[in-house]
């Protein structure tokens, strides 16, 4: 049995809800209840009773349980005695943001100099889950975007960005200097799969419902408007095809670009990855 599905069995059993589960884990439901048919396969019996009320442990599905936690807990304590027996301090680090942002080339090399001798990890995240797999223990801490469900994370503001809608350079509003999220009423506009955050999803949709294309990463955003002529936000100041447009919007609070880690996580090297994120934004 995988460990990945382990993870997965365990969030599922303790929401006892496919769908809470998949909010946690920050992905869709779909691929997690496949895993979780596959660990039935594996187990040769059901390990949940599923009802149109929810989901409940079979014996079995609570048996694996007690053993999935003491395995999983075991693993992350070999990866960590490894790691120390080896003499390799690593730090794994989730990025949601454009790679061509200065600050995030200053950090690394910041960080670099800091700790020459660290095993540095990084995974891109796609725009579906805001805390780039901290939550679901991928990540040791995130560079991203608020706003996001907070409860057992710090996050700490690096920058602060303005918002605009970006369009198609011949839409008729790109003419304009300025616009409103008003002005955008009646308009398709790109959205996040089922599961995101929904404060993340709530800020990037101009706080109310909308009816467009589910798009994961900011490429899909782009083509999305290209072709479709889909409407969306995106933090300004960032380089668009000569085919796009971004006309900044008056009455949308600006994008936080955080740093943000597990409250209970004592690893001193995020704290010196947050205090170095700190001083390289500032610049």
């Amino acid at each position: 049995m995988e460990l990945r599905n382990l993870r997965y069995f365990v969030a599922v059993a303790e929401e006892l809800h496919f769908g809470r589960a998949a909010a946690r884990l920050h992905m869709s439901q779909p691929p997690l209840s496949r895993a979780i048919k596959g660990l039935e396969a594996e187990a040769g019996a059901p390990l949940f009773a599923r009802s149109p009320a929810g989901v409940t442990l079979t014996p079995v599905g609570a048996v694996l349980l007690d053993e999935a936690r003491s395995l999983l807990d075991h693993a992350d304590r070999l990866r960590l005695r490894v790691n120390a027996a080896a003499g390799v301090a690593s730090l794994t680090i989730g990025i949601l943001s454009d790679g061509t942002d200065p600050g995030v080339a200053r950090l690394a090399a910041a960080f670099r100099r800091r700790h020459p001798g660290i095993d540095i990890r990084i995974r891109d995240t796609d725009l579906s889950d805001p805390t780039c797999g901290l939550r679901a223990g991928r990540v040791d801490v995130a560079l991203t975007r608020a706003p996001f469900e907070e409860t057992a994370l710090t996050v700490r503001t690096l920058r602060t960005d303005p918002v605009g809608v970006v369009l198609r350079a011949d839409d008729p509003l790109a003419r304009h200097d300025r616009l409103r999220l008003a002005d955008l009423s009646g308009r398709h506009w790109f959205r996040f799969p089922p599961g995101t955050d929904p404060l993340w999803q709530a800020y990037w949709n101009g706080g109310s419902p909308r009816e467009g294309p589910v798009v994961r990463a900011v490429q899909e955003c782009r083509q999305a408007v290209l072709w479709n002529g889909t409407v969306g936000l995106a933090p300004l100041g960032h380089d668009l095809p000569a085919e796009l447009a971004a006309v900044p919007l008056t009455d949308m609070p600006p994008s936080r670009v955080v740093v943000v880690w597990k409250e209970d996580d004592t690893n001193p090297l995020i704290r010196s990855f947050a205090e170095t994120a700190t001083a390289a934004y500032r610049r």
